[in-house]
């Protein structure tokens, strides 16, 4: 029999803390030809996107969107910059929790390294897939 306390922390999606602990722990188990052509990506969670970016890619409802990779391709950066910028890489948690608990097929980690290759992939232009060849060399 199961006490109380741990019913609830079953129920209780993990904070936003412990999602970009996972997230950190997908980065780190991804290959790494993939994460050397990332350069230093700073990963960020929020519970959704802003106002902003949603009007940008025209989303009326803040679940559509699980992720957003914002940065400057690196062909495009110079070594003669001496403070470049970090990319970033936004995972929305709740919408990323909603796909998960209606997918119901895959873990949250599972999940969670999918959104950040394909975010990351999709940026540098990476073919559907190259990005699930990168995902299943993630450890």
């Amino acid at each position: 029999m199961t006490d109380a306390s741990s019913s609830k922390a079953a129920a209780t999606p993990p904070s936003q803390a412990d999602f970009l602990a996972i997230a950190e722990a997908a980065w780190d188990g991804l290959p790494e030809g993939f994460k050397a052509l990332c350069g230093t990506v700073v990963i960020l969670v929020t519970d959704f996107a802003d106002e902003d970016i949603l009007n940008h890619f025209n989303m009326d409802s803040p679940y559509e969107l699980t992720g957003l990779y914002q940065g400057v391709d690196l062909t495009q950066k110079s070594v003669a910059d001496p403070n470049p910028e970090p990319d970033y890489v936004f995972l929305y948690r709740l919408p990323i929790l909603l796909e998960w608990c209606e997918r119901g097929n895959v873990t949250l980690s599972e999940l969670i390294t999918h959104v950040l290759v394909h975010e990351i992939g999709h940026h540098f232009g990476l073919s559907d897939d190259d990005m699930h060849e990168i995902e299943d060399g993630a450890g």
